[in-house]
């Protein structure tokens, strides 16, 4: 499985992406947590799915203090 990282998709650049399963892994900051871009986020996400992508979305402090629980969802996600 080969995951690149800052890679283009359409108008997008995502943080992650491995092109199989077609997932997409956004790593995000505190901005993230402002509402504005919370929404765009949402429409982002959604836009992509629609492409047919897995979009899976974590926090910084999640990948850093709780890295086997993000590493096991990616799993799940890549099983399904």
């Amino acid at each position: 499985m080969n995951i690149h990282r800052q890679h283009s998709i359409g108008n997008y650049i995502a943080d992650f992406y491995c092109a199989h399963p077609r997932m997409i892994i956004e790593i995000d900051g505190e901005v993230h947590n402002q509402e504005e871009q919370h929404e765009k986020d949402f429409h982002r996400d959604e836009n992509l799915r629609e492409m047919g992508y897995i979009v899976l979305r974590f926090s910084n402090h999640e990948v850093l203090t709780n890295t086997k629980a993000v590493l096991q969802a990616i799993e799940t996600a890549i099983r399904k």
